[in-house]
């Protein structure tokens, strides 16, 4: 399931593949004979189905190519004892037997079926562990402030995985809150950054593809805003934590933000939402094509229900 070492010219699965093909050939007698076709799913988990080689697996099966799967190990087809059941019932459907090359047996018996079954159950709580592990290390990797993946932030490089502050894009984010305090609104801060033509931040994935940055709108406006990196901090879920990287907004500033932010209640939109709209999903802005946001405001026992331009809520009214 890891793409380490794909590129070597004798890989994991060449001694898998090599592994299958002697059985076979072990087989001889009982007239078996290998197919030329590959199936292998380099770089992608056992733990789902959605593998283009498995995929083409299952296709010539169902066009009647193959009498027969042989795989290295069980888990090599599926970690996923859900996933191995609906398998089975393809392999059953179509007359094709199943055999694991290291754990000797056949899904021909009755025996070999329980095996099977017992097997994939250590297999899928293997998955499992991993998981549980994996979310225990990003969670102490946060409690001690260190940086644990995702997308680079305005105002920060990643460097040899620390954040390290960039002073040119450090002193935009400073700017933004700063108008922020002065404007007191998300929408004039908006359209104010995207009168300068100022973008998210621009980043390089480590495959070398180029992630641009995008215009500002309400949304990532607010997320840059309340987020606690800038604080030089943290989050792991609830928890906020001292992190390892340099602030970039010093304290006084950052409550004052947080405090306006709170004050001026962003997040009833999805209280508004539920207000029974019928045309909800069905009309657009005649002006610039954008999805209508249905809305609804009340006076005395009255509601009065409209729609409003989501692009003009997110990027100011022109």
């Amino acid at each position: 399931s890891t793409e380490d070492g794909m590129e070597q010219e004798f890989n994991s699965l060449d001694a898998q593949r090599e592994s299958g093909e002697a059985y076979i050939k072990s087989q001889l007698s009982e007239g078996w004979t290998c197919i030329e076709t590959m199936y292998d799913d380099g770089g992608y988990s056992g733990g789902t189905v959605e593998r283009p080689a498995l995929q083409r697996l299952l296709a010539d099966i169902e066009a009647g190519k193959i009498d027969c799967v042989v795989v290295y190990k069980v888990d090599r087809l599926s970690r996923s004892l859900l996933d191995f059941g609906r398998l089975m019932e393809v392999f059953d459907k179509h007359n094709v037997a199943f055999v694991s090359v290291t754990q000797a047996f056949n899904t021909a018996t009755s025996m070999g079926r329980l095996i099977l079954n017992v097997l994939l159950s250590f297999a899928q709580f293997e998955r499992e562990m991993i998981s549980e592990r994996t979310r225990d290390k990003i969670a102490a990797t946060r409690r001690k402030g260190k940086w644990c993946g995702g997308r680079p932030v305005l105002g920060y490089d990643l460097v040899a995985s620390k954040l390290v502050v960039n002073e040119g894009e450090a002193a935009q984010v400073r700017e933004i809150f700063a108008l922020y305090l002065t404007h007191q609104g998300l929408l004039p801060v908006v359209e104010e950054l995207n009168r300068r033509g100022w973008r998210t931040k621009r980043w390089v994935t480590k495959e070398g593809k180029v992630r641009e940055g995008r215009p500002f709108d309400k949304g990532n406006l607010y997320h840059l805003l309340t987020n606690v990196t800038y604080a030089g901090q943290t989050r792991y879920k609830d928890e906020i934590h001292p992190g390892q990287h340099d602030a970039i907004i010093d304290e006084p500033t950052w409550r004052k933000v947080q405090s306006l932010l709170l004050r001026n209640g962003r997040g009833s939109g999805a209280a508004r939402n539920g207000s029974g709209a019928i045309l909800k999903g069905l009309i657009r802005c005649a002006a610039c094509d954008s999805a209508m946001c249905p809305a609804h405001t009340s006076k005395g026992n009255k509601k009065y229900r409209y729609y409003t331009c989501l692009s003009a809520q997110k990027k100011g009214w022109d």
